[in-house]
């Protein structure tokens, strides 16, 4: 009886590393695509500053004039 229950026991413990592996690999791959998705955001926002600031925005005025009746 007693090798049967370490078996099983083996079996469950087996059972719960495998999800627990596969979690990770799912959360990997989820942190990833984050980062992904955050480096294509930066980018995009960088070449809109810089666009913006080939029209002649500058941050110290746009600060100042940004909702004047809500301040």
């Amino acid at each position: 009886m007693l090798p049967l229950q370490a078996k099983k026991l083996a079996s469950q413990y087996q059972k719960e590393a495998d999800k627990c592996n596969s979690g990770m690999e799912t959360c990997e791959e989820v942190r990833e695509k984050a980062e992904e998705a955050l480096s294509a955001q930066m980018k995009l926002t960088a070449m809109w500053e810089i666009r913006a600031r080939q029209k002649g925005w500058r941050e110290n005025v746009a600060k100042s004039n940004a909702f004047p009746y809500f301040i």
